[in-house]
C-alpha cells in the first residue's frame, strides 16, 4: 500500500503520535510521500523519523495518482486545502483531527495506527461529498480552482453598510437579500458558516443546497433548501462599490455589479469513514445535544 500525507503542525499536534505513526509505516513497509511544505516542518520536529534522506516528498497532485489513500493531518481547514489541492484526482482522503472541532475529520491523532490497521484490512467506508463550482461575470475569481466543499459566501466588505444580493434559481427571480450577505451551502458546509447564521443542518447524502441570508434586514427572510441540480445566480449591489466573495477558506474582493453563478461540480470528493454512525456522533458531541448545562 502507498499513501500520501498532507498536513500542517497545529497547536494541538502531539509529536509523539507522529513519531509512532511514521515508525509504524516503516515497520509495515507501507510506502508514503509527504507534502513538501509539511515535510519541511517534520524535518525540523521529528528528524529521526522524517528527514530528506529517508522520506519522499511531493508538490504536485499528479504524484499522488498511484496512492491508495491520502492522509490529511490538521483541522477542517486543512482538509479543505487538501480537497482544493487534489481536485479531480479521486483518491480517498482520511482526515485526522489535529485541530479543534473536526467535522470533516474521521479519527483522532491517537487513533492513527489503529485506523491504518483497519485500512490494511479494508475495514472502512467511503463518503462521497458534493462540491459547488463558481463562475463569474467578469470572469476570473478563484482562478482555475473555482470549486468548494463547504460554501460560497457573498458578504459586505465594510462594517457600516448593507449590500443587496439579487438571487435567481434556474433563471427565475427568488429574492433581493438586503443585509450582510448570503451563503450558498453544500450539505457538508451546512455545519459551518451556514449553521452560525441559522441555516439548516443537512446530512451529507442529501442532494440539496441551502441558501441562507446573513443578518437579513427583513425578519421574514428565511433560509431555503433547493435541489443541487439547480443553478443559483447572484447579482451584487453595494453602496461602497465592492463586496467580499468567499469560497470555503479563500476570499476575493469584487466590484458591485459582478454576477456569480453557483452550481454542483461535476465531480465528488471521497472521504474515508471508519464508522457508520460517525456523522451523528459528531453532531451530538460538537453541538452538545442532550447536555444539561443547568448546573
Amino acid at each position: 500500500m502507498k499513501i500520501g500525507v498532507f498536513g500542517r503542525i497545529t497547536d494541538n499536534t502531539d509529536l509523539s503520535n507522529l513519531v509512532n505513526f511514521f515508525t509504524f509505516l516503516r515497520q509495515k513497509e507501507i510506502s508514503f510521500l509527504v507534502y513538501r511544505k509539511y515535510a519541511k516542518e517534520l524535518f525540523n520536529r521529528i528528524p529521526d523519523q522524517v528527514n530528506p534522506e529517508n522520506t519522499r516528498v511531493f508538490s504536485k497532485k499528479e504524484e499522488l495518482a498511484d496512492c491508495k489513500f491520502i492522509y490529511c493531518f490538521g483541522g477542517d481547514g486543512t482538509v479543505l486545502e487538501a480537497v482544493r489541492f487534489t481536485g479531480r484526482l479521486g483518491v480517498p482522503i482520511l482526515g485526522v483531527n489535529f485541530g479543534r472541532l473536526g467535522y470533516l475529520t474521521s479519527i483522532s491523532q491517537k487513533g492513527l495506527i489503529q485506523a491504518t490497521e483497519k485500512l490494511l484490512k479494508n475495514k472502512y467506508r467511503v463518503d462521497k461529498r458534493s462540491l459547488i463550482t463558481v463562475n463569474s461575470d467578469p470572469p476570473g475569481i478563484f482562478g482555475d480552482n473555482k470549486f468548494g466543499m463547504n460554501e460560497l459566501t457573498v458578504h459586505k466588505s465594510r462594517t457600516n453598510e448593507m449590500i443587496n444580493v439579487h438571487a435567481y434559481i434556474n433563471g427565475e427571480f427568488l429574492n433581493s437579500f438586503w443585509g450582510d450577505g448570503i451563503i450558498i451551502s453544500t450539505p457538508t458546509g451546512s455545519t459551518a458558516y451556514n449553521l452560525s447564521c441559522g441555516g439548516p443542518i443537512i446530512f451529507p447524502s442529501c442532494a440539496t443546497f441551502a441558501i441562507t441570508p446573513v443578518a437579513p434586514h427583513a425578519l421574514t427572510v428565511r433560509p431555503v433548501v433547493i435541489p443541487d441540480d439547480w443553478v443559483v445566480s447572484l447579482e451584487i449591489s453595494a453602496r461602497s462599490g465592492e463586496a467580499m466573495v468567499a469560497l470555503d477558506n479563500r476570499s476575493e474582493l469584487v466590484t458591485a455589479g459582478t454576477s456569480i453563478s453557483v452550481q454542483k461540480a461535476d465531480f465528488d470528493i471521497k472521504l474515508i469513514r471508519m464508522s457508520t454512525a460517525e456523522h451523528v456522533d459528531n453532531l451530538r458531541k460538537t453541538l452538545m445535544w442532550g447536555t444539561d448545562s443547568r448546573g
